[in-house]
């Protein structure tokens, strides 16, 4: 019995029960299962705070005002040139312009532009003009005035040979009256008549004459108006003389044809007695002084030509402009002090560019035009310092092309911005771009 029991109590004594142990490492699991999932929460708040703290800085940095990118732009001391720009006509200084001094056929030109001709050259000739032709009324009219005219130049012909006879028959008379008056036939009375009788037939025969003249003169008009002669002689002409030594510049009329008086022929100058004409508005002209210095040039060739104002002419003219504006402007006259050989290619009517220095200086304090502008009744810049921009009033002088002179309220060296925009501002944080 006790062998059997021991051997019944044996494996009781060596291990536990399997309830016993699961009892055991239960609270152990649990325990750890409460220590992960606290881990869990700790770690899922931390990033959930994590991504609170990140948003709130991205949307600090989204809200925070950016820096407005700008160009700058230092004010330096350096030269600066006020000037006008405007397309100019080259023309000859002194110009001819030859006419027709009389009406007539003139023979055509053997003269082309550039000729050289001396003062006192025939440049043309102009022979009488041929009868125009007549309609039948015209020359029946002419014909019965022509038969007209030959029938009283009959008459005055007869009337000469009438009183030619009457002084023959008065000298008669008078050479009788004084062989009787010397014998003393009859009275000295007699004789004097006689004397008188023959002056009279004397003057009516000059009057016959000079009425046979008359009656001359109106048949050779009634044929010259038939165009049947009285025309002169076939190679009678005017001469058109050149009045200076030069070349032909233009001819304007090169065949020949009837030319009426005062009609163009042709114009005579001399091509290196150059000058421009610069047209200009009339608010810059009045800026312009004869004597300005000009620059000329884009007239083809490889430097520019120096003149100079020599006369702004007294009355403006109206121009429309490109966008069909009216606008007022007035010729400015330049002379070209360059020797001829620098400018020997340009000619009459050339097109050039001029360039007229209204103001210039060696050494000004300037900034760029697109950095001032207008506030108020006076002109401002933004200053740049260091990380913002400064509203800064300046006071203005001469402006230039791109350039303007700054006579206070900046000094040299500062940093401007140039063209700014909308979005600058005062105290606007900038950054260049």
């Amino acid at each position: 019995m006790s062998g059997t029991s021991s051997e019944v109590l044996l494996p009781a004594a060596t291990s536990a029960p399997p309830s016993a142990s699961l009892t055991a490492a239960e609270p152990k699991s649990r325990k750890a299962r409460e220590r992960r999932r606290a881990l869990g929460r700790n770690l899922r708040h931390a990033v959930l705070a994590v991504g609170l703290l990140g948003g709130c800085l991205a949307a600090v940095l989204a809200l925070r005002p950016q820096p407005v990118p700008v160009d700058t732009a230092r004010a330096v001391r350096g030269p600066l040139v006020v000037a006008v720009e405007e397309d100019g006509i080259t023309r000859v200084k002194d110009r001819f312009l030859v006419s027709a001094p009389v009406t007539g056929s003139l023979a055509r030109l053997s003269l082309e532009p550039g000729d050289a001709v001396n003062a006192g050259d025939a440049l043309a000739e102009i022979a009488p003009a041929t009868s125009p032709l007549l309609d039948e009324r015209t020359r029946a009219e002419a014909e019965a005035r022509l038969g007209a005219a030959l029938s009283s130049l009959g008459q005055a012909r007869a009337q000469v040979s009438r009183a030619k006879v009457a002084k023959e028959l008065a000298e008669q008379e008078l050479a009788r009256s004084r062989q009787l008056g010397q014998s003393g036939s009859i009275s000295s009375q007699a004789v004097e008549q006689a004397e008188f009788a023959l002056k009279m037939r004397t003057e009516e025969v000059a009057s016959a004459e000079f009425g046979a003249k008359v009656a001359e003169e109106e048949v050779r008009v009634a044929r010259v108006s038939l165009g049947r002669g009285g025309l002169g002689a076939p190679d009678r002409h005017v001469d058109v003389l050149a009045p200076v030594s030069g070349r032909i510049l233009r001819v304007h009329q090169k065949s020949a044809g009837v030319v009426q008086a005062s009609a163009p022929l042709l114009e005579v100058g001399d091509p290196a007695a150059l000058e421009v004409v610069v047209d200009l508005l009339t608010t810059d002209a009045v800026h312009v002084l004869p004597g300005t210095p000009v620059v000329i040039r884009g007239w083809g060739g490889d430097h520019d030509v120096a003149g100079r104002v020599r006369r702004v002419e007294p009355s403006a003219f109206t121009r429309p402009s490109a966008l069909g504006v009216d606008e007022q402007r007035v010729n400015v006259v330049v002379a070209l002090i360059d020797p001829y050989e620098r400018w020997s290619a340009l000619a009459d009517g050339y097109r050039v560019e001029a360039r007229i220095v209204l103001w210039q200086s060696a050494r000004v304090l300037k900034v760029p035009q697109g950095a001032v502008f207008r506030r108020g009744d006076g002109w401002a810049v933004f200053q740049v310092g260091d990380a913002s921009v400064r509203l800064t009033p300046v006071t203005l002088g001469h402006r230039g092309e791109t350039e303007v002179e700054i006579e206070s309220g900046l000094k040299e060296g500062a940093v401007v911005a140039v063209h700014p925009g909308d979005r600058v501002k005062d105290g606007v944080r900038v950054e260049t771009r």
